[in-house]
């Protein structure tokens, strides 16, 4: 395999696009390699910060959600919301840095301050 193309940051030739790029128009790689590289130049001698170029004429359409990837996914945001303290719905992602729900992580702060 050759050398990747590397272009300066925001000047990528037309047909080439990022992840994310890609998702914004219902794209996917599709198995395709990297195509060319993306360099943002950054100060004090730190590396460059990269980001990997995909070809859009070879990206493929997203694949639709199926039922059961639907109820993975309902599965997975509320085992994310549920309290393994109070083993309640919070009604919010329970923040990792807390590891339940606020009420049970300030137990002694008066219900008006907290926010559930």
């Amino acid at each position: 395999m050759g050398a990747l193309p590397v272009f300066r940051w925001r000047l990528a030739p037309d047909g080439y696009a990022t992840r994310r790029q890609l998702r914004a128009r219902n794209l996917r790689p599709g198995g395709q390699d990297v195509a060319a590289q993306l360099e943002r130049p950054r100060r004090r001698g730190r590396p460059p910060l990269v980001a990997h170029l995909y070809r859009v004429d070879l990206a493929k359409p997203v694949r639709p959600m199926t039922p059961g990837r639907w109820r993975a996914h309902a599965a997975m945001m509320r085992a994310r919301r549920t309290c393994p303290a109070c083993r309640r719905d919070a009604g919010y992602v329970i923040p990792t840095s807390l590891g339940t729900c606020v009420p049970c992580a300030y137990p002694d702060q008066p219900a008006s301050l907290r926010s559930c």
